[in-house]
């Protein structure tokens, strides 16, 4: 029985992917590439992170605040929601817009280059595409997501501490003494870790899907596509055991 090629895919990936952590390790790293991976997964994300971050801080305080309100437990309010976004909704919510800003133009550029034989013409001239193509871009991914998310976190909580002032006439002093009093010291450690975890799946896996296209320019927007698809996926199923691993 032929097995599914979103399968094959899956494990030639995860092979891609082994072979740019080898030469990541040997050093063998094209750092002029790197640099521009680097500010597209880093600053040139940096604004919709910020707008998003902004959003899901105040739209997660509504929601919560509200409903602690009503039974008496405002004071709690930051606490909540600090530990709502470091544990789930700030690593998530980055992995997913790294994954529709980054991870399709990885899909999408190596994907065309798969199917236009550039990667072949790469090969002809004894330079290994991994090392020249997938390991800035996966070193980018892997650096810049733990700041991702950091970045939205910090945002998502700075908003949450103004709306809930101006909505709902929590005192400042009582919002920040909930975060320092809820959050435990490994949630922050434990949240960089959920997006260094879901950065090296972003990349491998959009680079791998790019990598592996076949075809015209028609199978590299399924490509792109079946990459987004498949690193949402495994992403969930990630942050499941990373969640029991960390906080069960």
């Amino acid at each position: 029985m032929k097995s599914p090629r979103w399968l094959n895919r899956l494990g030639s990936s995860l092979l891609i992917g082994g072979q740019a952590v080898s030469a990541t390790t040997k050093g063998r790293i094209n750092t002029i590439d790197l640099l521009d991976q680097l500010q597209e997964a880093g600053p040139g994300s940096f604004l919709i992170v910020i707008i998003t971050a902004l959003a899901a801080g105040t739209v997660f305080n509504i929601q919560i605040t509200a409903e602690l309100n009503s039974m008496g437990a405002g004071s709690t309010v930051g606490g909540v929601l600090a530990i709502g976004l470091a544990r789930e909704i700030a690593p998530l919510l980055t992995a997913t817009l790294l994954t529709g800003k980054v991870a399709t133009a990885y899909a999408a550029q190596l994907g065309t280059m798969k199917v236009t034989e550039q990667i072949d013409a790469i090969t002809m001239l004894r330079t290994d595409p991994v090392e020249y193509l997938v390991v800035p871009r996966l070193i980018a991914m892997v650096v810049m997501a733990p700041v991702q998310c950091l970045l939205f976190f910090g945002v998502a909580i700075w908003s949450a501490q103004i709306s809930s002032t101006n909505l709902y006439s929590i005192p400042p002093a009582v919002f920040w003494t909930a975060v320092r009093t809820w959050l435990d010291p490994d949630d922050l450690p434990f949240m960089l870790i959920k997006a260094l975890v879901f950065g090296l799946q972003i990349g491998v896996i959009a680079c791998g899907w790019g990598m592996t296209t076949k075809g015209g320019a028609k199978e590299v927007g399924t490509s792109t596509t079946g990459a987004v698809v498949m690193i949402l996926v495994t992403v969930a199923l990630m942050d499941v055991l990373l969640t029991s691993i960390l906080f069960g």
